[in-house]
This record gives C-alpha cells, sequence and structure tokens, in this order.
C-alpha cells in the first residue's frame, strides 16, 4: 500500500469535516476506503446510539450489512468483541477460530472467511468498531493495520471532535440522527431496488449519487424518494477507479 494513497484518504476525510458534514456519507466513504487501501473485500461501521447500543451505521456491501446486522441481532461475533473489550480483534480464519459459531455459519453464507475488527476510540471512549472482512483466509500485516487504525482514529476524532460537541449528549443526539436516517435510507434502497429493477447495492449508489449532484443530504433525498415527490431516474452509476 503506497503511503501516498494513504495521505490523499486522510486528506480526503479531513476535508470533508466541516461544520454540518453528512455523517451517513463521510463514513461510508471511510468503507469505501478501507477496501481500496487495505486489500480487504468489505467493510462497515457499528456505532453506539443514545441508549449506549451498539448498531450499524456503514457497510461497503450489501453482504456486508446483512452479516453486520446478523451480529448485532445475535450480540455474537468479533466486531461485537471489539466493541466491548475495546481491544482490536483479528481472525484470519473463522472457520478455525471455534468462537462465534452463529457468525461463523452466516459469515461463510455470505462468502467472508477472515475478519479484523479495529476499534474506534479516543482515550478511554470507545464509540464503535471499524470492521473489515476478507473472502480469503489470511492475516493484515502491520502496515496495513496501522492504517486502518490510522482512518478508525481520523473518523472518531472527527465524530467527537466537531465544533457545536461540547458534550457527550450532543454527540450522541448526532449518532441517533445518522442512525435514524439509516432506516430512511433502506426503505429508499428498496423503492429504487424495486423500480429500476437494480440490486440494493446499485440502488444505494445511485441514491449517493443523486444527493451529490443535486447537493442534498442523503437522508433528506431518501424522504423524497420514499414519498414518492422526488424521482431518481437512470442505471446506476460506475464507482470511479482508484
Amino acid at each position: 500500500m503506497a503511503e501516498t494513497a494513504l495521505a490523499d484518504v486522510l486528506v480526503e476525510m479531513a476535508d470533508t469535516l466541516v461544520d454540518d458534514f453528512d455523517v451517513i456519507d463521510f463514513l461510508h466513504v471511510l468503507t469505501e476506503r478501507c477496501v481500496q487501501l487495505l486489500d480487504v473485500s468489505a467493510a462497515g461501521i457499528l456505532l453506539t446510539d443514545q441508549l449506549e447500543t451498539l448498531q450499524l451505521v456503514a457497510a461497503s456491501s450489501e453482504r456486508t450489512r446483512l452479516l453486520e446486522l446478523f451480529q448485532l441481532q445475535t450480540d455474537q461475533g468479533p466486531c461485537v468483541d471489539c466493541f466491548n473489550t475495546g481491544q482490536p480483534v483479528s481472525v484470519p480464519d473463522i472457520r478455525s477460530a471455534g468462537r462465534w459459531p452463529r457468525f461463523t455459519a452466516a459469515a461463510a453464507e455470505v462468502g467472508f472467511v477472515s475478519v479484523h475488527a479495529l476499534p474506534m476510540r479516543l482515550r478511554a471512549e470507545v464509540i464503535g468498531a471499524l470492521n473489515l472482512f476478507g473472502v480469503e483466509p489470511g492475516t493484515l500485516d502491520d502496515g496495513k493495520l496501522r492504517a486502518g487504525k490510522a482512518l478508525a482514529d481520523v473518523a472518531t476524532i472527527g465524530l467527537l471532535q466537531q465544533r457545536a460537541i461540547r458534550h457527550r449528549d450532543i454527540l450522541t443526539d448526532q449518532l441517533q440522527t445518522a442512525l435514524n436516517s439509516r432506516v430512511l435510507i433502506e426503505q429508499a434502497k428498496g423503492v429504487l431496488a424495486e423500480r429500476l429493477h437494480v440490486d440494493l447495492d446499485q440502488a444505494f449508489a445511485l441514491l449517493r449519487h443523486a444527493s451529490r449532484n443535486r447537493n442534498r443530504r442523503i437522508s433528506e433525498l431518501a424522504q423524497a424518494v420514499v414519498d414518492g415527490t422526488e424521482q431518481i431516474p437512470g442505471a446506476p452509476e460506475p464507482k470511479p477507479p482508484r
């Protein structure tokens, strides 16, 4: 992994952290950059809500989203353990780990074999976990693990250090808003998938592309799609090459 590529991504993420940044889009960009930089197949992000309950906020693919939700529903898996302990969890081959039997079966069903979970923490405060999935067994070398930790740290600091945030309740309000937005976004994905005859990943790509082109928050556009007051025509936009 080129150091310049990591530096470019860190600059990109820092530039995104304006006063009123879109949390959902910011975290989805983080998952995509992890896939591109760290030689993993997918990435997901779990964050706590105002009740200190772990919730899914972003995932780089639909199968990742489903696996992360399964972990939360069963309260079992390496990503949940990472958050609960505040320590990294690295499993080169979950099939031979002898832990999390239900998670192992669910991961195999969607094609994931290895997983590496990094806590999103600042000092003693843990607000979530950044989770990296692979379709082949293997470890992440020290350089990639350090890069993953750097990306998780930047995201954590960005969430914790906004100018308006002086107390934890303000942070949790923002995170709760982001989590509530996910419900609308999932509904809009379903509407677009059915109407345009595309899969859920393509539907989300269309929604993000349209929100950027129209300078609208993803959650606002998702609400309009669900309400039927706005249309998103056309084929899914291809992901730009990196």
